[in-house]
C-alpha cells in the first residue's frame, strides 16, 4: 500500500515557519502563532520575525487562551474560490475556524462533481465550521452535515451565508456522530459518500464520551451498513499522533470489504512558504468506487 503526502496550495493560507513545538502561520494576511507538537526541529526565520505576529495562544492552563496584539482583529474572513469562511479567535480553543491542511481534500472532493438535478447524499461526520461542506454542496451534493459542538454548527452556518449558499442542501444537524449513524440505520437511510474527522477525544452534546482508539472502528463498521448501493467514496482523516495512514487503510479495507473498489492512503502535510520543509499533520485514508 503506498503512502502518498499531500501538501496545501490554498492560497489563503501560508506556513512561515515552524519549530521548537509551534508554527508562524498567515491565515488571509493575519500573522498567528500556535503550538504545534509535531515540530521537534529549530525554526529557521529570525524572531524578529515571529514578533510581527499579532496573536500567540498561549497553552497554560486546560485550554490555554489567546494574546493578541492591539488592533488585532476578532474576526475577519478567507475566501476560497467564490466560497467565504469566517475566521476568528476564541479563549477556548488555538483553532480559528478552519484546517488548511485539508485543503487537498477539498480540492479533490471539488472534482466529485454531482447531478444538481438528482443529487446524491453526502453525509460529513465531525463536520466542524463545514468547509467540506459547503465545497460537497457547490458541485452539486445534497449534505448532512453532523457536528457535537453547538458553536461549530452555527459557525458553519454562518460560513453557508458568508458563500451566498443559502438555497443549497446542507442540513446542519447538531448529534453525536455515533448516535446519528445508528439512528439513520434504524430508519434505513443511506448515503452516497461519507466523510469523517474525527477527533481524537471529545463529548458529544449530551456528554456521550468519544475515544477514537476505542470508538473508531465500530464507527465505521456501523457507517457500512448505511452506505447506498451506489456509494461512490468514503473519506478519514486522523489526527492521532500515534495513528499510522496504514491503520487508516486497513479499517477502511475492512469497512467497505466485498464493494470492489480501492483504497488510497498517506498524510497531510503543509509545506514552508520558503523552503522545501514539510510539517506532517494528519493521516487521510480514502475508499473510492471503481
Amino acid at each position: 500500500m503506498r503512502i502518498e503526502v499531500l501538501t496545501s496550495e490554498w492560497a489563503g493560507y501560508r506556513l512561515l515557519d515552524s519549530g521548537s513545538g509551534r508554527k508562524l502561520e498567515d491565515f488571509a494576511g493575519v500573522r498567528v502563532i500556535r503550538s504545534e507538537p509535531k515540530a521537534w526541529w529549530k525554526p529557521t526565520l529570525p524572531e524578529t520575525e515571529w514578533r510581527k505576529a499579532v496573536g500567540t495562544h498561549e497553552d497554560s492552563g486546560r485550554e490555554g487562551h489567546w494574546r493578541l496584539s492591539p488592533g488585532a482583529p476578532k474576526e475577519w474572513e478567507a475566501k476560497l474560490d467564490s466560497l467565504r469562511f469566517q475566521l476568528k479567535f476564541m479563549d477556548n480553543s488555538k483553532q480559528v475556524g478552519i484546517f488548511p491542511e485539508q485543503s487537498p481534500h477539498w480540492d479533490w472532493l471539488s472534482k466529485q462533481t454531482a447531478d444538481p438535478t438528482n443529487r446524491p447524499k453526502l453525509l460529513n461526520l465531525f463536520g466542524y465550521t463545514g468547509a467540506a461542506s459547503l465545497v460537497a454542496a457547490k458541485a452539486g451534493w445534497a449534505v448532512a452535515h453532523v457536528d457535537a459542538s453547538k458553536p461549530a454548527v452555527a459557525w458553519g452556518r454562518r460560513n453557508q451565508e458568508l458563500s451566498k449558499l443559502n438555497d443549497a442542501p446542507i442540513r446542519w444537524i447538531l448529534e453525536d456522530a455515533p448516535t446519528f449513524v445508528a439512528r439513520e440505520a434504524k430508519r434505513g437511510n443511506t448515503y452516497d459518500a461519507i466523510l469523517l474527522d474525527p477527533p481524537a477525544f471529545g463529548r458529544g452534546p449530551n456528554g456521550e464520551l468519544w475515544k477514537i482508539e476505542r470508538d473508531l472502528a465500530p464507527l465505521l463498521r456501523a457507517c457500512r451498513d448505511i452506505l447506498s448501493p451506489k456509494a461512490r467514496f468514503v473519506l478519514l482523516t486522523v489526527y492521532t499522533i500515534d495513528a499510522s495512514s496504514l491503520l487508516c487503510g486497513n479499517l477502511l479495507s475492512e469497512m467497505t470489504d466485498g464493494l470492489g473498489g480501492k483504497v488510497d492512503v498517506g498524510e497531510l502535510a503543509l509545506k514552508h512558504d520558503k523552503d522545501e520543509r514539510l510539517l506532517p499533520l494528519s493521516l487521510w485514508g480514502r475508499w473510492q468506487a471503481r
